[in-house]
C-alpha cells in the first residue's frame, strides 16, 4: 500500500476516530486503526467492540491495499506534523510500516486487515434521517441525566421509543440517574414507526454529540433490536445498545403539580450560583421558599456561613418550600436555557417539574433534598 495525503485532511479524521480506541487493551488489534486505500479514497476504521467508526478522505493512492496501524501513535505523529505537511505511507504487511513527511521518518508495527473485527454484520430495520441540529439537541437536552452507576447499566444511556400522544406520531428521548429525569419529546420522522424502543450508551452518546457539531447537514439514523447506525457525511458510527429494559419513566413524573412558578432564567441561574458557594462536598442543598410574588433561595453551610437572595417570581399560589441539589438545579437551568423557567411543585417531598414554558418539548424532573 502507498499513499499521500495532506496532513491539515488526515489529523482531524485520525483525531475522532482515535477515541473510540481504548488506551489499555487485551486484544493487541483492538489498538490498531484499520487503514484502507482504494481509487481515490482513504477509509479509517477504529472499534473496541461494541462501538465502531469510519471515516472516508480523499488522497492520492499509488498501491492499493490495507493494514492496521497503532491507533494513538499514529495519531500523535500526525498531530505533531506541520500543518502544511504531505504525509505519505508505505508498506506492507509482513514489514515495517513506514510514514514520511519532509525530513520526517517513522516505522510502524502493523498488524494484518484480516484480524481486525467488524461489528457492522446484521440488518437494520428501520431508517429515518435528522438533522445534525436535532441529533445535537436530543444528546444535549437529555445527556445530561444519563446514570453513572454500574449496577444500574439499563440507565447508562439515552432511551429512544416513538409513541402516539394525542394521536400524532412523537420520538421520545429520555435518560435518568434516579435523581433527575430528561425527557424530549420530537415529531416523529418519517421512517422511525414501529421502530424498536433502545438504549443508547453512553459513550456512544458522547461521539454522537461530536459527530453532530462537526456536520452542518442531516445524519441517517438505522436501527435494529440490537445495534444503532449513524451516517453524516462521510463519517459512520455503529454501535451495540444496552441490552436491558428502561423503567417506566412515565410514573416517575408527577401529574398533580399545582403550584407553577415563572422565573427569569438568566436570574434564577445566577442567584442559584451565587447561594451554592457557600456549600460544600457534604451540603449540595439550597432550599427555596416560595411565596407571592418572592422566591428566597438560601444555603447553609457550618463550616463556613449562610448566603440567601431573593428574586421576583411570577407566582401566586400557596407558600411551599423545598431543597434540591444545587449542582443538578445548575446543570438543568443551562440546559434548558431560554429567557423564563417554569417551576412546578407539589408538596416538599415531591418531584419538582421544569420547563422553558407549558407545553415545551423538553421536561425535567427533579427530586428534592431535604434540607
Amino acid at each position: 500500500m502507498k499513499l499521500t495525503i495532506p496532513r491539515e485532511t488526515l489529523a482531524p479524521a485520525l483525531a475522532a476516530i482515535s477515541r473510540i480506541v481504548e488506551r489499555r487493551n487485551t486484544i493487541p488489534v483492538l489498538a490498531n486503526i484499520l487503514v484502507r486505500a482504494e481509487g481515490e479514497r482513504l477509509t479509517l476504521r477504529a472499534t473496541d467492540l461494541d462501538i465502531q467508526a469510519e471515516t472516508g478522505l480523499t488522497c492520492e493512492v499509488a498501491e492499493p491495499g490495507a493494514i492496521t496501524l497503532p491507533a494513538h501513535t499514529l495519531t500523535d505523529i500526525v498531530r505533531k506534523l506541520p500543518a502544511e505537511a504531505a504525509i505519505t505511507l508505505e508498506g506492507t504487511a509482513d514489514k515495517p510500516f513506514a510514514l514520511r513527511s519532509g525530513r520526517s521518518r517513522f516505522t510502524l508495527q502493523s498488524l494484518p486487515e484480516s484480524d481486525f473485527p467488524d461489528i457492522t454484520t446484521g440488518e437494520f430495520s428501520h431508517s429515518f434521517v435528522l438533522s445534525a441540529k436535532t441529533l445535537a439537541q436530543i444528546v444535549e437536552e437529555t445527556g445530561f441525566a444519563i446514570s453513572t452507576d454500574e449496577t444500574r447499566y439499563y440507565l447508562q444511556g439515552i432511551h429512544l421509543h416513538t409513541l402516539e400522544v394525542e394521536g400524532a406520531p412523537v420520538l421520545r428521548a429520555v435518560a435518568t440517574d434516579g435523581h433527575r429525569l430528561s425527557r424530549l419529546q420530537l415529531a416523529a420522522p418519517e421512517g422511525s414507526a414501529g421502530m424498536p424502543s433502545v438504549i443508547v450508551p453512553r459513550k456512544t452518546v458522547a461521539e454522537l454529540a461530536r459527530m453532530a457539531k462537526d456536520h452542518d447537514g442531516d445524519v441517517t439514523v438505522e436501527l435494529s433490536p440490537t445495534k444503532i447506525r449513524v451516517t453524516a457525511g462521510a463519517t459512520t458510527l455503529t454501535s451495540k445498545l444496552i441490552d436491558g429494559t428502561f423503567p417506566d419513566y412515565q410514573r416517575v413524573i408527577p401529574g398533580g403539580n399545582d403550584k407553577l412558578a415563572t422565573v427569569e432564567a438568566g436570574a434564577f441561574k445566577q442567584a442559584v450560583d451565587r447561594v451554592s458557594t457557600i456549600s460544600s462536598e457534604r451540603g449540595r442543598a439550597v432550599k427555596l421558599a416560595l411565596s407571592e410574588g418572592a422566591l428566597t433561595l438560601t444555603v447553609s453551610n457550618p463550616d463556613s456561613g449562610s448566603a440567601t437572595e431573593e428574586i421576583a417570581p411570577d407566582y401566586a399560589g400557596a407558600t411551599i418550600e423545598i431543597g434540591f441539589n444545587h449542582r443538578y438545579l445548575l446543570d438543568i437551568l443551562g440546559i434548558l436555557g431560554g429567557d423564563t423557567v417554569q417551576l412546578k411543585l407539589s408538596e416538599p417531598g415531591s418531584p419538582a417539574i421544569l420547563q422553558r414554558r407549558e407545553g415545551d418539548s423538553l421536561l425535567v424532573v427533579l427530586m428534592p433534598m431535604r434540607v
